[in-house]
């Protein structure tokens, strides 16, 4: 045999020796929509994990488990020391909050006792609440979550738990450090949790203590630069970060600037997502910078619906000129002007990939006005007191007493399901007598309207789970009674009342060209459809609505789309 050929040989031997088929014993429930009351339901469940003899993987994904089961399966477990993964997301539906926490602790408790070493616990898509995230608390700081790679807390509305989850991961750190083998926690993901800035910075302190992240998605939480700031210290900090998804968060220039320093000091990105955070140009122009001697494995970099003028996209598209594996860039639905998109289009020409630069056939065109705000209603002086941060964590639990002068501050999903009826028609109706104009009215609402979670949107008239509709017929019901007011306040000239609440929809087009209509609508059309099938709602008005809504327009995009010819529908009874 030639020298050339053994060494060949050699190589392809070596590989083989350095690779290693990975076979999982899983077991699968996924999507068989059972509804689990009693130990004898789960009997086909509790039948395969006690005839398994190494089951690896528990998959529940789609079916709802009640106490009674949740304990029955449990119980099957405490002998299972091999179990790694948990896919448990969406398995709750339905069920009452208050038992919800009863069901982790048997399940966390039985794989404590059984002493398995978890790899991935995926517990998105369940309506838990901050109580819930209380229940994980001891899995998750037992040395069975030492071995944690992938945690999942998508669309659970976590609010306040976010806190409580942050300080558990730094514990089980600490825990599995003074062990010798430190958490090495690689994805995690809690979108459209609420999550705010307590939750954020709690967060971003778990990051950076942790500083093996890979990938960090929390899209949707209300975070806004204060917030992004403690997130960029953690990016900073987290060496082996390749996938970054802060979508639809609220960034302004000051946050971006932080996160665009921060970039500068990891190489390993390859996935970020910052569309519709409103990173402004100035942002923009400093993240284009970052990348410019950084991070050259990117593939993708969403910068969509940023307010982003042509000078910031010009500085994106330098700073991503020399990027080999660039394979997406998403820069639609900024302030361009026609002749900005075209010069933007020549300078994508230059990327290595020529057909990274998707449409921006949504460009929303040059403000006559350009100067740039920053603050987004943020005060300044972001110095915060510890009792700040208190009362920050209070409200996101609804721990705190609603102050009607205060309410659109300080309202949050928790604090408002947690009110009887009676508490909130005394509370809303003084907030009514303090909302003075119809603008107030529909600013009012669309705060509501965003209280709404992901399980809120499916359907306008009807939604199958039942802590979501708790929290419908919470916003519903204060919606209901700002707009009857306003209403009142205007019996000849109804318009007036619904018109603004068009214009932030994007339905109606606005005065303030600096005014960016939100990317997904759903929650205002979920909120407008209830409004509209209401007795106080004119008649004469709902046509008006419907004339609007029939028309096409942009903001029907692919996550409202499903809802507006339910909407029609309503509006042509």
């Amino acid at each position: 045999m030639a020298a050339d050929e053994e060494h060949n040989v050699g190589e392809v031997t070596a590989l083989f020796e350095q690779t290693s088929v990975r076979k999982e014993n899983i077991i699968s429930f996924k999507g068989q929509g059972k509804k689990l009351d009693t130990a004898a339901d789960a009997a086909e469940i509790i039948q395969a994990i006690e005839e398994s003899k190494d089951v690896q993987v528990l998959e529940l994904v789609g079916n709802t488990v009640g106490v009674d089961a949740a304990k029955a399966v449990a119980n099957a477990l405490r002998n299972k020391p091999e179990l790694q993964r948990c896919l448990w997301a969406d398995m709750f539906t339905g069920r009452l909050r208050s038992e919800i926490p009863i069901s982790l602790r048997s399940l966390g408790d039985a794989i404590i006792t059984s002493k398995a070493r978890l790899v991935e616990l995926d517990l998105s898509d369940n309506a838990f609440g901050p109580d819930c995230a209380k229940a994980c608390v001891e899995l998750l700081k037992s040395p069975s979550a030492f071995t944690l790679q992938i945690l999942k807390f998508n669309n659970n509305g976590l609010g306040g738990g976010g806190i409580i989850l942050a300080q558990t991961l730094i514990e089980c750190y600490e825990k599995s450090s003074a062990e010798g083998k430190p958490l090495k926690l690689k994805v995690f993901v809690a979108g459209r949790n609420r999550l705010e800035n307590p939750g954020a910075k709690a967060l971003a302190k778990a990051f950076k203590t942790i500083g093996t992240l890979e990938e960090i998605q929390l899209p949707q939480n209300g975070i806004q630069h204060a917030g992004i700031t403690a997130l960029a210290d953690a990016v900073k900090h987290s060496p082996s970060l390749r996938h970054l998804n802060l979508n639809d968060n609220t960034f302004t220039d000051k946050g971006a600037i932080s996160m665009a320093e921060a970039m500068k000091h990891i190489d390993s990105l390859e996935i970020v997502n910052f569309g519709d955070c409103l990173v402004r140009t100035n942002g923009a122009k400093a993240i284009g910078k970052s990348l410019e001697d950084s991070n050259p494995n990117l593939k993708e970099l969403l910068l969509s619906f940023g307010e982003i003028q042509l000078e910031g996209g010009i500085a994106i598209c330098n700073g991503l000129e020399n990027k080999e594996f660039l394979q997406k860039l998403d820069l639609n639905g900024n302030k361009f002007g026609e002749e900005g998109v075209d010069e933007v289009k020549d300078r994508a020409n230059d990327f290595c990939c020529k057909n990274a630069l998707t449409s921006l056939d949504d460009d929303e065109g040059i403000d006559s006005d350009s100067d740039e705000e920053d603050s987004c209603g943020e005060d300044d002086n972001d110095g915060r007191s510890p009792e700040d941060e208190q009362i920050d964590s209070q409200l996101l639990n609804g721990q705190v007493d609603l102050n009607p002068k205060c309410f659109l501050e300080q309202v949050t999903a928790p604090s408002l399901v947690c009110l009887s009826t009676k508490e909130r028609s005394n509370l809303l109706e003084e907030v009514a007598e303090l909302v003075t104009n119809a603008e107030a009215t529909a600013d009012a609402c669309l705060k509501l309207s965003g209280l709404l979670n992901e399980k809120c949107l499916d359907h306008i008239t009807t939604c199958s789970d039942a802590d979501a509709q708790e929290l419908r017929s919470a916003v519903f019901q204060a919606v209901d009674i700002l707009l009857r007011d306003a209403f009142q306040k205007y019996p000849n000239t109804p318009m007036l009342v619904i018109n603004p609440f068009l214009v932030r929809m994007g339905l109606l087009k606005s005065e303030d060209k600096k005014f960016h209509a939100p990317f997904d609508i759903r929650p205002m059309v979920v909120t407008l459809g209830h409004a509209c099938q209401q007795a106080y709602f004119p008649t004469f008005t709902r046509r008006l609505v419907r004339s609007v809504v029939a028309k096409e327009s942009k903001v029907w995009n692919n996550k409202s789309i499903q809802l507006r010819p339910q909407l029609l529908q309503i509006l042509y009874l």
